[in-house]
């Protein structure tokens, strides 16, 4: 019961975060999340901690919690290092992918294509998630260790799935038609169209993430 009602307060703090309910910056304390969310402090304390190891928490010390903020500096130097690698990742995947893997992009793809536009089949956690296995699998295709493990430091969970939060409409159709693309590029091996269209994916992002942080 005790990590049921600690798994329901983590989902439920994290939709506030995501949907700028508690927004950035914004003092956590417990006893006020507690009767907020008609629970003990107990399981308050746990999901801080479980959050703040997502990275949508911040835990100061001697002055409690608070929702984790990225500064536009933080959030350009995260994509400088994404545009400086997944490009190159994804060119060396267009030589090297399977048919095998490229038909699992196409299926995350057009899932997301289901769950991304904006309506009432909506689910942004789902779109995320898709998100991350797609990216993924370019990144294991490429098959170079030191751009993935440079990369790694880049990849935020946290801060892509609150990007998602912030996209609008025509924001999310390109980044949708990308994933599309992309797939195209690597049914073609073609290295150039793959890294030029990672290129304009990440562009796309950056300005939406910066956008929401200034």
């Amino acid at each position: 019961m005790k990590s049921t009602q600690s798994d329901r307060t983590v989902e439920t703090l994290r939709e506030l975060i995501l949907r700028g309910e508690l927004v950035a910056g914004s003092r956590l304390g417990e006893s006020e999340l507690a009767a907020r969310l008609d629970v003990s402090r107990t399981p308050v304390r746990e999901a801080l901690g479980r959050l703040a190891a997502e990275g949508l928490v911040e835990l100061v010390p001697h002055r409690g919690a608070r929702v984790r903020t990225w500064s536009a500096a933080e959030l350009a130097g995260l994509f400088d290092v994404r545009q400086a690698t997944e490009p190159r990742l994804a060119a060396l995947a267009a030589d090297r992918i399977t048919p095998a893997a490229t038909d699992e992009l196409a299926r995350l793809s057009s899932r997301m294509l289901r769950c991304g536009p904006t309506g009432p089949g909506q689910d942004l956690e789902e779109l995320a998630a898709l998100n991350r296995r797609f990216h993924g699998l370019i990144v294991t295709a490429g098959d170079s260790p030191a751009l993935a493990t440079a990369l790694a430091g880049a990849v935020r969970p946290p801060v892509v799935l609150r990007n998602f939060h912030r996209y609008d409409d025509d924001s999310l159709r390109r980044s949708l038609a990308h994933h599309e693309e992309l797939v195209a590029a690597l049914r073609a091996r073609d290295s150039d169209w793959a890294a030029a269209i990672m290129v304009a994916h990440l562009r796309n992002a950056r300005a939406v993430m910066l956008r929401s942080a200034s």
